[in-house]
Formats: C-alpha cells, structure tokens, sequence
C-alpha cells in the first residue's frame, strides 16, 4: 500500500516489518555483550551512520536538501489565535528571512564563528527556527533559555556562555531576564512589541531592545555573505536540569544532530515522512527532541504546522491542521487515555463496545494490520482520532516511560504506527526506537544505527552485565562532545574509550530490545560499609497514609538514616481532630504523639517491604511546608535537589544526628 494511501486513512494497511522481530539487535564482532543496529549493516563492524545525504551534512545542509526536495513547498503554519486560519511560509521565504535575519545579526557586531553564542528564550515560532537556521548560516551556536530552568538558572547560562544577544518573544520574559542581567548582555530582540517601561529599563542596565522585524530589514538592505557550518562545528548547546546544582550545558555538534535524525528516518523506512507529511509542533523547542522532529521533517521537506501557544486549545489546532506526523509525550497520551476512561465507566454498554472494540483491534496489531475506518472506529474511536485531526500516520513518544497498557490503548484507537524511543539530551534525543510492527510494550526497542549500546555493572545495586543488566552506556555519532567549561563532569560521565554512562539501568530482552528497569540514583555509603539507595527507601515510605513527601538522608561518617517528612495534611487533621489535638499542621508537626505514630505507621511499610535495618530510618523531622519549584527543592520535573534539601535542613539532620548519638 501507498503512503498516501494510509494518509488519507481509506483502506486497511498490512505493516511492512522492516525486521526480524525475534532478533532486533546484533551484536559487535569480537564484543557479544555490545548491541548494534540491524538497520545499518556496517554496525556489526563498529561503525555508525552520519548522514543519509553526501549533501546534507550539517543542519544547515539539511534545511536547504529539504527546500529541494519541496520544490518550495510550505514549510511553516501558524496562526495568532483560534480564530484565525492558518497561515504558511513556503521553504524560499524561510531562506530569505532566515538570511536577512543572519545579516541583521552581523550588522549588530555579532561574529560569523562557532565561538559566537545566540540566546533564544521563546515559545514555538516561525521566528524561532528563522533564529536557529540564522544562527547556522554563520556557524553561530544556538543556546535555548525555557521557563523551567527557572530565573536564577536563565542568568546562569547567559553568564557563563557570555551570551550579548538574546531573542526573546515577550514583554514579561524580557522583564525577567532583565532582573537578572549579566553584564555580558548587550542586547534583546524582541519578536512582539514591549512596553515603554521596559525598554526604559533596559536603557538603564545598559541594554538595547531591538525588534526582530527591525533586524531582519537592515539585513535585508546589507546581506553579509552565508559562513556555512563544518560537521564538526559546535552546533547548539542544550542545558539541562540537574538534581543538584546549576543547569549542565551538552554541546552538540552538527554532526551529532544530522547522525541522530538519519539514524531514525533509516529505521523508520516505509514509514519516514516525505514531503506531503505535515507535524504538529507543541512540544518545546527549547528540548532536542522536538528540535530533532523538526529539523528530521525540513530534511524531507515537510510541512510544520505551530500550534497557538496554549495547551488548552492544542485539540483545536490538531483538528484544523489534520497532521500525518506527531511527537508524543506520556503526559499528553495519559490525558486522552484517561478522558476516554472517564467517559466510558459510567456505562455498562459502552464498557462492553471499548473491551470488545479493544480486542478486535489489538488482534488485528498482532497480526500486522493498522487500520482506521473499521466498524470499531467508527463506532468506539472516532473521537479519538478526529480530536487529534484524523490522518495521523506516524507518532513517535519520548521524554518518560509510558504504561503498556496506555500505549496498546492509542495504537488501537488511531490506527497508526506509534512507536516509543528513548534517549538524553547529551545523545542529542534518541538512543533507542521501537520497530515498525513489534506491537509488544514494555520495552524501548534496539539502538538505533548512529550508536552502540552496553550495559555495565553496577553491584551496589546488583545490577551485573554477566545477567544482561546494568548501566546503559552509548556510544555512537550521536554522542555529545561533553559538557560546556564542565571538563571534570563530562570525564565523570564519557570514560576514555568514549562511553556515555547514562545513569538509566536497563536489560536485554531475548529479542534484543531494551528495557528500562531503574535509574543509578544518589547512594550513599554508610559507616558500616552499606550502600543506601535513597530513592528506593522513600518510594517504600510513600505508601504511608501519612506521608506526602519524604526526603531519606544518611551519611558515610553515620551509621543509621534519617528523614524529613511531609505529612498528609487531611490525614493528620483528620487522625488530630478525633483526639482533641490542635489543629494547624504547623502544631501537630511539632507534637511527639503525631511523630510517634508516623514513624511506627513507616516502620511496618518499611517490614513488609523488606527493608534491611540499616535502610529503615531511625528518626524524622516533620515539616509542614512541601517540597517545590517555587522553593527551590525541586528541579522543574519535580526531582529532588538533594544538595539544596541537605543545606535547607541542615540543623534538623544534625539535631536529629545528635540525638540519635
């Protein structure tokens, strides 16, 4: 069957396999515990892919192949509300803005040089990748700001890569960047009109704002000869959030880009987009996954279309722009899974038509059949597939695990190829994809053909390669070329033969898959020689009533552990109302009867759950306050920061220390 065929969702579609799905891995020659691509037949050989095109190289070589391969197709959609139709730019008006933008940035005294630094702190734009390709037109290096770095991160990153230039998409963020501004930070350009006020004190830090339309015309009127990229060449560097500490930044080359994005289009094969694919971008821009999406869809010549910018309407933009191509992250498919669920419990008979409709169309998955006009779509999936614009042929999920039985549920109920990756950032995004055709779940599929995978011991946890676990390492095109001014974190994290040690714990499935079974997280060593998994500890004391949050401290000159825990503040009011006891959490955090029956109520979780003495917490500190973002306690994905929880309790941990002896 024709890809336009599935496109257009009229007939039933037997899945190509492009793979043996019983063996989706090989092995190196010579190394039997180092898994390699099947889709790339130079791998058993240790070598890795680069490129799919001789005249596509870098990222700026990609968007001008895929502006060929158009022949000067749109491009990018948007629109300013959802009230308004889209609107698009074909690939030569992208080239043009995207070359008066570049000399705009030059004319600003900004150097053509993989040493000059861009900022970007913007949501998904035609001007955000107008700033990005601009930025390779003259072998600039990208850095994105985002929200969830928070303020104090932002300035962090803007001193220490000395950025002077920064584009920015809003009155509000031009204000926050301004409360922290480095001194490095000669000027903003902004893509939508600020207030007087702000331009005002900006002047008085010594800032110039410029608007982006401004740029792009006194380019337009003195365009500066293109300094096109080497592979090799820095490309972007992408922070990320630590656990502890300030954000890390992972300097990607243009050749670690373009390997990752071959690597995947290769594997997708009959299902890699072509230039009547159309994507959806709502994902941020400022994370490589949604970059990698991208910049894979101006390599085929495809079509993006940028949703409104609010969440809130995403299914309105889904059912104007009908995308074939979608990335995906658990979160959103949690949603729409459990809308649907919420839907149908009510009622019997619609319970009955979703188990029945469920069953028919895993059968036919197992059996290679993708199908979206069935008599059970009409009547059971229909919304579902309308609400995401009804031609989705491909969708691609990273960024988190995702339930099995959630992603069976959204195979069933579109009727596309969905497959589930997983990577990092400092692998540019993907590290792993599922087969087109392996309908099984629970697993993460083999390495794509830009890298090799092994997994390493890790006997504290015990964890051994010997029983096909352990730590994932990569190693490939795809791996970053370490961390920026961070040369003692990058050898903590690259070893000498040039592996990456993700810190993710995995295990080979007897087909040669992946699956992710833990994380190598914060352990401690304990007087007596005991190594402690915190993270561990606490997901056992979670399963209290009265336990919110815990955060599980110990340390090598102690030989117990200790905890301060957040309460359940309904279950203890609740617990404190039927004996008479204050009311305020604040008090019953400081009353002994209400820690006392806490730390027993831990104490039997902990037994059942077969904790050893020395992983049981001898005593806790209940606070009433919760651990947040706002509070500086956890990162934006809402992981602890232990150095910061550490510091911010120290006189509870050494009190607790103390009395402990």
């Amino acid at each position: 069957m024709s890809l336009n065929c599935c496109q257009t969702c009229c007939h039933t579609e037997h899945i190509k396999i492009p793979a043996d799905l019983t063996q989706q891995s090989n092995l190196l020659k010579g190394h039997g515990v180092i898994h390699v691509s099947t889709f790339y037949k130079d791998a058993v050989d240790g070598k890795f892919i680069s490129h799919l095109y001789d005249d596509a190289k870098t990222v700026y070589e990609t968007f001008r192949k895929g502006a060929k391969l158009s022949g000067n197709g749109h491009c990018v959609g948007f629109r300013d509300s959802i009230s308004k139709p889209y609107s698009w730019l074909r690939y030569n008006d992208m080239l043009t803005r995207i070359h008066h933008f570049g000399s705009g940035l030059i004319l600003l005294g900004l150097q053509p040089s993989p040493q000059t630094f861009l900022g970007i702190y913007s949501d998904n734009s035609p001007e955000w990748v107008i700033t990005e390709h601009a930025a390779y037109s003259y072998s600039m290096v990208l850095v994105s700001l985002n929200d969830t770095l928070g303020p104090d991160a932002c300035a962090f990153i803007i001193n220490q890569a000395e950025i002077s230039v920064i584009v920015v998409d809003s009155d509000s963020k031009c204000n926050q960047l301004l409360d922290r501004a480095p001194k490095c930070l000669k000027k903003l350009i902004t893509t939508r009109d600020v207030r007087s006020p702000t331009v005002q004190r900006a002047k008085s830090r010594g800032i110039d704002i410029i608007s982006y339309q401004s740029v792009e015309k006194q380019g337009a009127a003195r365009p500066h000869p293109e300094r096109p990229p080497k592979p090799s060449d820095l490309c972007t560097v992408c922070y990320t959030s630590g656990t502890t500490g300030n954000p890390k930044g992972v300097m990607l080359s243009h050749a670690n880009v373009v390997a990752a994005i071959s690597a995947v289009l290769l594997q997708l094969g009959d299902y890699k987009p072509i230039s009547s694919d159309l994507m959806i971008s709502y994902l941020p821009l400022a994370y490589m996954l949604e970059r990698c999406c991208q910049n894979g869809m101006y390599l085929v010549g495809g079509r993006v279309g940028f949703f409104n910018g609010n969440m809130k309407y995403l299914t309105e933009d889904l059912k104007i722009l009908k995308p074939t191509v979608m990335p995906a992250v658990p979160r959103l498919l949690n949603r729409i899974y459990e809308n649907e669920m919420a839907k149908i419990r009510p009622s019997f008979i619609k319970r009955l038509l979703f188990n029945i409709a469920m069953n028919v169309k895993h059968n036919q998955l197992k059996r290679g059949i993708i199908q979206k006009n069935g008599l059970w779509d009409k009547l059971v999936f229909r919304t579902v597939q309308q609400n995401l614009g009804g031609r989705l042929k491909l969708m691609i999920v990273g960024s988190a695990p995702l339930a099995g039985n959630i992603l069976t549920f959204m195979r069933c109920a579109l009727g596309c190829m969905i497959l589930e990756g997983y990577g990092q950032t400092e692998c540019v995004a993907p590290i792993t994809l599922t087969v087109n055709g392996d309908c099984t779940t629970e697993h993460v599929g083999p390495p794509i053909a830009c890298n090799a995978i092994k997994l390493t011991d890790v006997p504290e946890m015990e964890y051994f390669s010997s029983c096909n676990q352990g730590e994932i390492c990569v190693k490939g095109t795809n791996v970053f070329l370490g961390y920026f001014k961070e040369f003692d974190t990058t050898l903590q994290t690259v070893d000498e033969s040039g592996w990456h040690h993700t810190g993710d714990i995995g295990t080979w499935l007897p087909n040669g898959t992946l699956k992710i079974i833990d994380r190598r997280r914060h352990i401690f060593k304990l007087a007596q020689g005991e190594y402690v998994v915190p993270d561990k500890i606490e997901s056992v004391y979670m399963r209290s009533q009265y336990v919110r949050q815990i955060f599980v401290y110990g340390e090598s000159l102690k030989s117990s552990i200790i905890a301060i825990v957040i309460p359940d503040v309904h279950v203890v009011k609740s617990w404190a109302l039927e004996r008479g006891l204050p009311n305020t959490l604040s008090d019953l955090c400081e009353n002994e009867e209400v820690k006392k029956v806490i730390l027993e109520d831990m104490t039997v979780w902990a037994k059942e759950a077969g904790l050893k003495s020395f992983e049981q917490v001898k005593d806790i500190y209940l606070h009433p306050d919760p651990f947040s973002v706002q509070n500086g306690l956890l990162t934006p994905t809402f992981k602890y920061k232990r150095l910061q929880l550490k510091s911010y309790f120290k006189p509870q941990i050494e009190d607790m220390y103390k009395k402990l002896g």
